[in-house]
């Protein structure tokens, strides 16, 4: 196999669960290929850049190999090799995602008569919420 459509490798690279989701983020603009906005039906080619937005995540890879069909996980990830400077950008994120995450208060359920106060309280600016030790 010398060269495959570009929704094809990108679901046989495990990037998207279906051809169809694949279609759709490349006509949404959220894949490029060799710098340039992607149609599904361009010919991908080991060799080629290709950047993936997933929001709130970028992707910047190099193509490696083709594939006739989905592969598992450890055989699809052969198909490609992502930057480096891509994946410390995207550990960072993902990193400050989950650092903002555990800053959060959570509490189960809806929130009480007096976490409703003090929610409103501070969506006026009156009062800062609590911090729980």
């Amino acid at each position: 196999m010398d060269d495959q459509r570009l929704d094809k490798w990108l679901w046989c690279a495990r990037f998207y669960k279906t051809r169809s989701l694949a279609q759709e983020a490349i006509n949404a603009g959220h894949v490029t290929a060799g710098g340039v906005r992607a149609k599904p039906s361009r010919t991908v080619a080991p060799g080629l850049e290709i950047e993936i937005r997933r929001p709130p995540f970028e992707m910047r890879v190099e193509v490696l190999g083709l594939a006739a069909q989905r592969l598992s996980a450890p055989l699809a990830q052969a198909l490609y090799r992502e930057y480096e400077d891509s994946r410390l950008k995207r550990e960072a994120l993902a990193e400050q995602l989950r650092l903002v995450a555990a800053g959060e208060r959570y509490t189960p359920g809806k929130p009480d008569r007096r976490d409703r106060r003090e929610l409103g309280a501070f969506k006026r600016g009156l009062r800062e919420l609590p911090t729980e030790d």
